[in-house]
């Protein structure tokens, strides 16, 4: 799984993101949660021009085909760009890099169960600061889906 990511993420191998998406939609076959819409985690604009693509969007993307579930990915936005997460070394300084560096740019998701989708959680910082402009923003509930958890 970890080749899988960093062959998405780094490498432009976005084809592997059909498959990714699928193993997310297993997973939530068999372990269902509240979900109307999902939100990919988004990058900060300066990293999206960077690498081309966000890879919390292509998964988010093809587990709408497969859930019928809308993407909404230009709601959610990351102001203010910081270092890669995997570049940070404690929780501490994970948690200190994504204070306050996401918020919604409108009411959409207002009375909206989310699903937040990204592809890998470490300490969950990233997940926690989403969910929380997720919730200022009105909604009623916010559940994160990974393809993998690093520990």
């Amino acid at each position: 799984m970890r080749q899988a990511v960093h062959q998405l993420k780094y490498r432009n191998l976005r084809a592997l993101a059909p498959p990714l998406g699928q193993l997310l939609n297993d997973y939530l076959m068999t372990n269902p949660v509240p979900g109307e819409v999902l939100v990919p985690v988004p990058l900060h604009r300066k990293r999206l021009r960077e690498r081309g693509y966000n890879q919390s969007g292509l998964l988010a993307r093809e587990l709408g085909k497969l859930t019928d579930l809308p993407v909404v990915d230009d709601c959610l936005i990351r102001q203010r760009f910081a270092l890669p997460q995997a570049r940070t070394a404690t929780v501490e300084e994970r948690q200190s890099n994504v204070t306050e560096a996401f918020i919604c740019r409108d009411q959409r998701l207002r009375d909206k169960p989310v699903l937040l989708i990204d592809d890998v959680a470490t300490s969950g910082a990233s997940l926690d600061a989403c969910a929380s402009a997720l919730k200022a923003a009105g909604a009623i509930s916010v559940w994160g889906l990974v393809l993998a958890r690093e520990i």
